[in-house]
């Protein structure tokens, strides 16, 4: 054997190799340094030249008081369980049917009538909603869709006791109705908050009875607020991506704080947005709806659109901020305090009229008959008047139309329009419009769409007849009402109130 061969292998020392490379590493960091190579810092800053700047970093939030923590979703769906009720509605349609049933079924006396004879079948249906209550006197807030064209109201608490419902009042501009049950006993109420306080991306849930299932609850955030859906001037509804569905109309949507923030209203079909009425509308149409069944508004009588870009820049404007002026109502207060067409309108008691919508929201909010500051430009100049709020006049005529003789009902003459919105079949006559709660018409057992047939013995054909025949039984006096109600006719007894 050679001495090559014999010659042992040396060995690897693995702790002064490691010590070798670790040294490297720190010469060429260092050289790297001196150099100014591009480490991964400045490679971001290299793409990111010349684009916006971010905006200034918002520091973190101290942590929050554990006593000040929201509730649990569990807490708050166990809380306000006993607020949300179920509502259940039959409602006759007159018309051409040209789909099924809300069951999914045909009806083929129905499709025989209308193929062959060209008459319309009046046929009855049901549909669902829900409601919360507000006072526990048996007061309950909904949609005005979930209850128009009825001809009963059912209300299922969540202790799944029911009752019937009557109508106190409906909005359709606001789409909200207050109805009314005799309960047994006091009711849990739901605590009002405050919409306006809402804050985009705040976590809300919804609750109420989609497609029939009872007391669902979905939690989500508030996605925007302000949205304008054109059915109404009055339009502000909150937006929310927590999953409303038909039957959630007229639930509530709650904040973690446990108060209703809105209405459940409106959803866009095969989407995840849904839409909720601002509980602070709500508050304004309650009282009014409670008092007098309707809502009285104030106006000023002007046309309003919008204004444009160029509209602006012919009108010398520096932005297209207000509401144009293209019409003013002849005896208006707005003719009576001086505007015109042409005229810009900025504000309102101080309040900024930044889009056309807002106007009407601003104006019909403040009492008929108060004074109101109207800030407007012409001209290119600044001027404010002073005028007094009139009575919106469509609301003022549909009071004029209805007459409640002290009993606590509305009537009206029975119109090929108001027929189809009661569910009648025909028109001609005089139809109860609206009972109000606790009062003779209620305890009398009259409902909404009931038609008047006779006032003590006496035929009546319209509402004028009926309140002379109302006005000839005199202070105190016994009123027998002889109705109308489906294929069946009904007599109510009652006592127009004393002196």
């Amino acid at each position: 054997m050679s001495e090559k061969a014999s010659a042992p292998r040396p060995r690897i020392r693995w702790g002064s190799w490691a010590a070798a490379c670790l040294a490297c590493f720190l010469v060429g960091l260092l050289t790297a340094s001196a150099l100014n190579l591009p480490r991964r810092s400045d490679a971001e800053k290299f793409w990111t030249e010349g684009a916006p700047r971010p905006a200034a970093q918002v520091a973190p939030a101290p942590p929050a008081d554990p006593r000040e923590r929201p509730p649990s979703f569990v807490e708050l769906a166990r809380r306000l369980q006993g607020t949300v009720v179920n509502i259940s509605t039959t409602k006759a349609v007159t018309g051409p049917r040209r789909h099924p049933d809300p069951e999914g079924r045909r009806d083929p006396w129905g499709d025989f009538f209308e193929r062959f004879f060209g008459q319309p079948r009046t046929f009855r249906g049901r549909s669902l909603g829900s409601g919360v209550i507000v006072n526990a006197a048996g007061y309950i807030l909904t949609n005005a869709h979930v209850v128009e064209q009825t001809t009963e109201i059912l209300v299922r608490l969540s202790d799944r006791q029911e009752y019937p419902a009557s109508v106190v009042g409906r909005d359709a501009k606001t789409d909200l109705a207050l109805i009314k049950i005799a309960a047994d006993q006091p009711l849990a109420v739901a605590t009002l908050g405050d919409s306006d306080a809402l804050q985009i991306g705040e976590w809300v849930l919804a609750i109420g009875n989609p497609f029939g299932f009872e007391h669902s609850v979905t939690a989500g955030i508030v996605s925007g607020k302000g949205r304008d859906l054109g059915g109404s001037p009055y339009d502000q509804y909150i937006q929310t991506d927590a999953a409303i569905n038909p039957g959630n109309s007229g639930g509530p949507l709650v904040s973690t704080r446990g108060e209703v923030v809105g209405i459940n209203t409106a959803i866009i079909p095969n989407s995840h947005i849904g839409f909720a009425i601002p509980i602070n509308l709500a508050k304004t149409v309650l009282v009014q709806l409670r008092d007098q069944g309707r809502v009285t508004r104030a106006w000023i009588g002007v046309v309003v659109q919008p204004v444009t870009r160029e509209a602006a820049g012919s009108l010398g404007l520096s932005d297209d901020r207000g509401a144009l002026v293209s019409e003013v109502v002849a005896g208006s207060p707005a003719a009576a305090a001086g505007l015109k067409a042409g005229d810009v309108i900025v504000g309102v008691d101080g309040q900024p009229v930044a889009e056309a919508r807002d106007l009407p929201r601003l104006v019909a909010g403040r009492p008929v008959g108060s004074a109101a500051q109207v800030t407007f430009l012409r001209g290119g100049k600044r001027q404010t008047v002073r005028l007094v709020l009139g009575e919106l006049p469509e609301e003022r005529a549909a009071a004029r139309s209805e007459e409640e003789g002290g009993l606590g009902l509305r009537i009206r003459d029975l119109t090929p329009d108001l027929a189809r919105e009661l569910g009648l079949p025909a028109a001609g006559g005089v139809a109860i419009t609206a009972v109000e709660a606790g009062t003779e018409a209620e305890r009398a057992g009259l409902k909404r769409g009931d038609r008047i047939l006779e006032v003590n013995r006496r035929p009546v054909a319209s509402a004028a007849e009926v309140r002379e025949a109302l006005a000839e039984a005199g202070r105190g006096g016994a009123i027998l009402l002889l109705v109308r109600r489906g294929d069946r006719s009904l007599s109510a007894a009652l006592k127009a109130p004393g002196r």
